[in-house]
């Protein structure tokens, strides 16, 4: 399932009681997604990390009662979902890698939905994530009784159109998704490495993102980006920044639309339509759909639908509806 998808099932999850498992490679963005779903969803979060939990943190603690008795009492996170009078998302990350007493440990919560005799709230929804065995991220065991207590397994897809929408509204570098919309098989046919080393995933390119937004020394970006996402992604995205700072400044092109350069290499229009979109404002919009009307018109709808996803108030604008009449049948 790719993400948008995912996202969309989630929320349905979340509001009916669905306890659902999604499973993939490392650092294609389970969590966010998780986490991005019960916010949707207008749901607190609780994060559980089973990997490095004991089996009592699924339990409660054994507590003597009065008449000589021990009960298991929950405490933390466990009381806070006994107890929680908000819808609540309870999400167990990595459950693969934890130890099979800690899983059956959580059997009792997903199916059962107690800790101990003591009940859940109706408010929770279980949700957790997995890597796969295939991966080599440290899942040896997945307890059979425990995998079929969540009403759906699902596999996560990486989807380089997914990042993409998700960079443009995470300020991430233009030139980064400029790339990756012009090479999605960058990020589409990505493999895990079994060496020390990082690879091209949507974890490492957001963290190669927020490094490259923060600045980076040109000497210092060879060895950046292969520490990021790999060798190979280094060098073809070096090879991409240069020609991208070959390109006219942007304030230049809305400045003189009419006259300002339409670079020969695609790549590098990628990059400037990519800028323009996330420039474009009701100020600037005429300069730059007079730009628009200029290039190649599949870059040219990219460009303003990017930019009206960013800013739904450009669709408001005069000069975007003179825009979009002119272009409606490429629209449509």
């Amino acid at each position: 399932m790719k993400p948008n998808t995912l996202s969309g099932y989630l929320k349905k999850a979340i509001v009916r009681n669905y306890p659902v498992l999604i499973k993939g490679k490392p650092g294609i963005g389970k969590t966010e997604i998780i986490s991005a779903a019960a916010s949707d969803a207008d749901s607190d979060l609780i994060i559980s990390h089973p990997v490095v939990a004991d089996p009592t943190d699924f339990k409660g603690l054994p507590f003597p009662t009065s008449d000589g008795r021990a009960e298991f009492l929950p405490y933390g996170d466990l009381d806070r979902i006994k107890k929680a009078s908000k819808k609540t998302v309870y999400f167990l990350d990595d459950l693969g890698q934890a130890s099979a007493a800690v899983q059956a440990a959580c059997m009792q919560l997903i199916l059962a939905r107690q800790i101990n005799g003591h009940p859940v709230s109706d408010l929770v929804t279980f949700l957790a994530a997995t890597n796969r065995k295939i991966d080599h991220a440290g899942v040896s065991t997945f307890l059979n009784p425990l995998r079929s207590r969540f009403y759906s397994i699902i596999e996560l897809d990486v989807s380089a159109q997914d990042w993409v929408l998700w960079a443009e509204n995470n300020r991430m570098p233009a030139e980064l998704i400029a790339y990756i919309k012009f090479n999605p098989r960058v990020l589409d046919e990505a493999v895990q490495s079994k060496e020390l080393e990082n690879t091209v995933s949507p974890r490492t390119l957001a963290n190669l993102g927020r490094q490259q937004m923060d600045g980076l020394d040109p000497d210092e970006e060879p060895e950046v980006f292969a520490g990021a996402a790999g060798e190979a992604f280094s060098i073809e995205y070096g090879n991409f920044l240069a020609l991208c700072r070959q390109m006219p400044n942007l304030d230049d092109i809305i400045a003189n639309p009419a006259s300002a350069i339409v670079h020969p290499n695609p790549s590098v229009m990628y990059a400037i339509t990519g800028g323009l979109s996330r420039v474009m404002n009701d100020s600037n919009i005429g300069s730059i759909c007079s730009y628009l009307d200029r290039i190649e018109p599949d870059d040219a709808i990219a460009c303003m639908t990017n930019a009206t996803n960013r800013n739904k108030q450009l669709c408001k604008n005069r000069e975007y509806a003179l825009w979009a009449a002119k272009h409606h049948k490429a629209i449509a």
